[in-house]
């Protein structure tokens, strides 16, 4: 550790217990179930619903892109927790839905800062794939601790479109934004000195044509990667932990365990994985004990197992029940809204918090994996706060967030043949300018903000719909 830091930690000058101070989400106010999906697309029943894990899949129509999504965001994390743009001294986008090369959305957000008079605002975009929103909280949390910062909260915003082009792939689409509040004295701290980090250069999944919203996409590389970055952080994150006083850490330290979400089957595949990675570290007497009916798989290299159906099998049996309490409550956003790409793994963070509540939060341990294709990953932990009492940081958290449930319920469903349509007017109209905006406004929730109009130069005007109180 370098002599500076020495100093600043003997000296007590780190802020005290940085980390998430208020979440908001934000999803499409329309939403395709996919067990109707199935039927139209003329596949097997279950492929998407069972297969995939999927329930329903919200998505956008040409009213909405990623500058509204997050200015939709924003304001309703502002006004839910009644927090001043004037105390804001950084703001971050993470994204990889992109609508102009050179101007970043937190430019867009700024905005909404005009009436505070407030443009002492740091940060910019951060862009790769589903890891953006982590990249921009992991530069927030380290303003925070850093000399640089002045007192203020950091802002984070991950906000993705995820639309495929017609076929297999389209079912594992959805839209999403999640902000963040960051600062000192939080309810959820990110722990220092454990945080495991991989990053290699593969084509699994990317963008090469900047005039489609759709991308290239090798299905199986991409599995494959999203389970070997797991295993590497996973095993870095143990060794981390084990340095810092855990002796043979793994699933049983952790409270809770959050994934980046494709699909949700693949998230109970994950949590399976990390059971595997700590059979492969354990003793043979363990791997007897605490593994019964393992015992052809002791000597397993788990490089060899990405595509093993008889280990996939065994290991989510073993898993199920790890999986019910540790992670499963972590999917309720993801299930009925698809895959939001950087805002994925927050909307696991939301759906823990509103599944779980405060009293049950309380003092726990919980880990989460951010993925994005390319590839970046990371394993860190939030240690959550011991005090849930009435009027605490974390009760506040969880209080704000109680619209979410029923939110997801008065959404309009709409059909699939409708929902191709509204695709193909995306398609067609991606990028064109000018343009004026096709679909009704009024299927929008109260308070979102949405395209307006596209002028020739490409300059993109928005308004909101009139807020209805914040039920919304």
């Amino acid at each position: 550790m370098p002599d500076t830091v020495k100093k600043r930690n003997k000296m007590g000058e780190w802020p005290a217990d940085v980390g998430i101070i208020a979440l908001e989400l934000i999803f499409p106010s329309q939403y395709v179930e996919q067990a109707e999906l199935e039927v139209y697309d003329k596949v097997s029943p279950g492929k998407y619903t069972v297969g995939l894990g999927q329930a329903r899949m919200g998505f956008c129509t040409d009213r909405e892109d990623i500058n509204s999504l997050c200015l939709t965001v924003v304001t309703r994390l502002m006004k839910r927790n009644n927090i001043s743009y004037s105390s804001i001294g950084r703001l971050e986008v993470g994204t990889e839905t992109i609508l102009d090369k050179s101007k970043s959305v937190k430019t867009v957000l700024m905005q909404l800062f005009e009436e505070s008079g407030n443009t002492d605002v740091e940060g910019v975009d951060t862009i790769n794939a589903c890891y953006g929103g982590t990249a921009a909280l992991f530069n927030s949390v380290s303003w925070v601790e850093s000399s640089a910062w002045d007192g203020r909260f950091a802002l984070v915003v991950a906000a993705d479109i995820a639309v495929y082009a017609k076929g297999n792939a389209r079912p594992t689409g959805g839209a999403g934004a999640v902000a963040m509040l960051v600062g000192a004295n939080a309810p959820l701290v990110l722990k220092r000195g454990v945080r495991a980090t991989h990053m290699r250069h593969v084509y699994d999944f990317y963008k090469p044509d900047l005039m489609s919203e759709y991308p290239t996409v090798d299905g199986k590389l991409s599995i494959q990667c999203y389970l070997s970055a797991l295993d590497q952080c996973y095993q870095q994150f143990c060794s981390k932990s084990q340095k810092h006083g855990e002796e043979h850490f793994g699933l049983k330290h952790l409270d809770a365990v959050l994934f980046h979400v494709p699909y949700c089957k693949l998230v109970q595949k994950s949590l399976a994985r990390l059971m595997l990675n700590d059979f492969v570290q354990a003793s043979e007497e363990e791997q007897l004990v605490q593994y019964p009916g393992c015992e052809a798989f002791k000597n397993v290299r788990l490089e060899d197992t990405y595509f093993d159906r008889d280990i996939e099998k065994m290991f989510m049996t073993l898993s199920k029940s790890t999986f019910e309490e540790k992670t499963q409550p972590s999917l309720l956003v993801a299930n009925q809204v698809g895959n939001m790409y950087t805002p994925s793994l927050y909307g696991g963070l939301v759906s823990l918090v509103i599944s779980r509540g405060a009293h049950d939060l309380a003092g726990k341990h919980v880990a989460l994996f951010s993925y994005g294709s390319g590839l970046a990953s990371s394993m860190f932990s939030l240690h959550v706060s011991l005090d849930a009492s009435p009027g605490s940081p974390l009760q506040r958290l969880v209080a704000n967030l109680t619209h979410i449930k029923p939110q997801l319920e008065i959404r309009h469903k709409i059909s699939p043949e409708e929902f191709e349509s509204i695709m193909e007017i995306r398609e067609c109209n991606h990028h064109k300018a000018p343009y004026t905006p096709q679909a009704p406004v009024d299927i929008l929730f109260p308070g979102t903000w949405y395209l307006d109009s596209v002028d020739a130069l490409h300059r993109r005007s928005y308004k909101q719909v009139p807020h209805n109180g914040l039920s919304s």
